[in-house]
């Protein structure tokens, strides 16, 4: 994932959410992420259009929007999850990474 997150990784961890156009879920997870991102120093949150990256959806075998990686600082995934998450859960995923 770091060739395609890239200068956008965060220095601890980065939540990577992939999104498609007239998802209404994925538009609740953006603002999720990105008050978990504000909170915990060091994380970044990457949104990336499904439809628009189909060769990367296919290679990491995303079959649904929103669905979210956790990278570490090296950009490794360590936590994958699809749906809607919740603040919590969220915070408890970047446990695992920093």
């Amino acid at each position: 994932m770091r060739a395609e997150v890239g200068d956008r990784l965060g220095e601890r961890a980065t939540l990577v959410q992939f999104s498609s156009a007239f998802c209404a879920p994925c538009r609740a997870t953006r603002r999720v992420l990105d008050e978990v991102a504000g909170l915990v120093p060091g994380v970044a949150h990457v949104e990336i259009d499904a439809e628009a990256s189909l060769d990367l959806v296919r290679r990491l075998g995303i079959v649904r929007t929103p669905t979210v990686l956790v990278l570490d600082a090296a950009g490794r995934v360590v936590r994958r999850a699809t749906g809607q998450p919740r603040k919590a859960d969220v915070i408890a995923a970047l446990g695992e990474a920093v």
